[in-house]
């Protein structure tokens, strides 16, 4: 169906993002490694620091980007993200870039982030009819995973050639581009309800578990993002030290994997138009969870490349046909007045969580092995099949908006 030329720039504005996110994968950390000479400790607490301080920073932000006009908060976050970003190979240029700056720009490109995405979750629900959100996020999810499919090889060429000093500020350029894309909308804004009295930055989660299936998905999502995102750093090591692959193998295992997402999005508006949006959480809920448990069971050589290729290109296009279907799902039951709040506060939580469950794997593989590690990442994953809304989700009583 026909979204509207306003949303078409919407998707563009994404695409450019999302792509220059994808080729700047990883960037920041190779930085501090190959310009810096940082250590393994340091670059561990790069990554734990901007996840877990962009969060902090991005908790009371919820309730402002509530009562704000969208466009502006998204615009405002693509061009924090452009300024942090070339900051990095500025700094370079002229021999004065730090591991704190480094540290820093980390900090708060995490935090636009879950600005940008809270704002622009309520802002998709204002822009795209109700029957024309499972197609929207639908081509969102698309462009997710073709993006990760290309953007990291590009990235990995680009750091060849030129740097990866010079592939951040690619990725810093792809928000400024996103920000003008976001600037041609033309639709008009309603204006947000303003309230008085204090921030309320809890109300996002409260929301969230006085709902039935919200606080069904909210659990399901933790207990799935957090095993998988433990598996990414275990998975490295495990192709190619245990499993003695090649490197360029691992790269190859992804861009086919992230295929499967692109195919999985691709049929959710069509399965959701046949059979409804509570069917496709139940039945891609359960069908992404299994596929992990097959990691630990790879055999040495080409043998473990396939079966692990294999799963991970089936947990996607289960996930890849999940998304949409939550994101649509999510936006059907959240009252306006608390869209943001609620986006927000399911971003920051995701981005708590899965640091943790990341380092819970070090310290298992470090405890018991990789295989051991990875077994429990594939049983934890499993469990969110457990909590998964089976009961038809109504709203429970919520809040009203002051």
């Amino acid at each position: 169906m026909s979204l509207g030329r306003d949303f078409r720039r919407l998707w563009v504005a994404f695409t450019v993002s999302a792509i220059g996110s994808a080729v700047g994968l990883g960037a920041l950390p190779l930085i501090a490694v190959l310009a810096l000479d940082a250590s393994t400790f340091q670059v561990s607490m790069l990554a734990a620091l901007s996840a877990l301080a962009g969060a902090a920073i991005a908790l009371p932000m919820g309730d402002v980007i509530e009562q704000r006009r969208k466009r502006p908060v998204m615009i405002t976050a693509d061009l924090v993200r452009f300024v942090v970003l070339l900051s990095v190979p500025v700094a370079a240029a002229f021999g004065v870039l730090t591991y704190p700056q480094l540290c820093v720009v980390g900090v708060l490109q995490a935090a636009a982030l879950i600005a940008f995405q809270a704002a622009s979750g309520a802002h998709l629900k204002a822009l795209v009819p109700a029957e024309g959100r499972a197609e929207a996020n639908s081509r969102f999810e698309q462009t997710n995973w073709i993006s990760l499919s290309i953007g990291p090889a590009i990235g990995g060429a680009l750091v060849s050639l030129v740097g990866a000093t010079a592939t951040l500020a690619v990725d810093a350029v792809s928000f400024l581009g996103s920000a003008l894309g976001i600037r041609r909308i033309q639709q008009p804004e309603s204006e947000p309800v303003r309230r008085d009295g204090k921030a309320d930055i809890t109300a996002g989660w409260r929301y969230i578990l006085r709902h039935r299936g919200l606080a069904a998905l909210f659990w399901t999502s933790q207990l799935f993002g957090g095993p998988v995102m433990m598996t990414s750093p275990l998975l490295t090591v495990f192709m190619l030290r245990d499993l003695g692959l090649a490197p360029w193998s691992y790269g190859v295992m992804l861009a086919v994997s992230c295929l499967g997402g692109v195919l999985g999005a691709r049929l959710a508006p069509w399965l959701t138009g046949r059979y409804g949006l509570h069917w496709m959480l139940l039945v891609f809920g359960v069908l992404r969870t299994p596929w992990l448990l097959l990691f630990p069971l790879a055999p040495d050589g080409w043998g473990g490349f396939v079966l692990i290729t294999a799963a991970e290109t089936c947990l996607l296009v289960a996930a890849g046909a999940f998304n949409p279907s939550f994101a649509t799902y999510r936006m059907e039951v959240t009252e306006d007045g608390f869209m943001a709040r609620v986006v927000g506060a399911w971003s920051i939580s995701s981005r708590c969580v899965q640091p943790a469950f990341m380092a819970l794997g070090g310290v298992l593989a470090a405890l018991i092995g990789l295989r051991g590690a990875l077994w429990v990442a594939g049983a934890c994953c499993l469990l969110s099949a457990f909590v998964l809304p089976w009961r038809a989700a109504r709203p429970a009583p919520l809040p009203e908006p002051v």
